[in-house]
């Protein structure tokens, strides 16, 4: 799937995402990974539908998708340059997401955010019961 409106075009091909550009942006400048490592960036991209943004060829946005395509799908890692906020490219790079077809048609479709009013038009809401959600956290992060 490829959508171009003028100046920035987004794409779902895997093998576009410059991997330099967005593991700099989420290791040192996205509060929910700093630190993260290369290695997990790479293996990340290669098990997730991933959602890239370009502006001419210089990658300016981010978002990736982790499902079974079947029943559930977790939003995360969306990203924007920071000098291209404002722009309209974290709401190109939803609305391609909402409008994936392998995405169509889920039961359940979450996301974490510290910007629930962003998300809000897409469908997200907060969750109906909370309370039935469990967390089990993973080691503390070493790289």
């Amino acid at each position: 799937m490829e959508s171009t409106k003028p100046g920035i075009r987004i794409t779902t091909d895997a093998t576009q995402v410059d991997v330099d550009w967005l593991h700099e942006a989420l290791s040192t400048r996205a509060y929910w990974a700093l630190g993260r490592s290369r290695e997990t960036v790479e293996r990340s991209i290669e098990h997730s539908l991933c959602f890239s943004a370009f502006d001419g060829s210089q990658q300016v946005g981010f978002a990736r998708v982790v499902t079974d395509q079947a029943t559930f799908a977790w939003v995360c890692d969306v990203f924007v340059e920071e000098g291209h906020r404002g722009q309209g490219i974290g709401r190109r790079l939803m609305e391609a997401v909402a409008g994936d077809p392998r995405l169509a048609g889920l039961k359940r479709t979450v996301l974490a955010t510290s910007s629930p009013g962003f998300y809000a038009p897409f469908g997200f809401a907060p969750l109906d019961k909370p309370e039935r959600w469990m967390l089990r956290p993973g080691p503390a992060p070493t790289d």
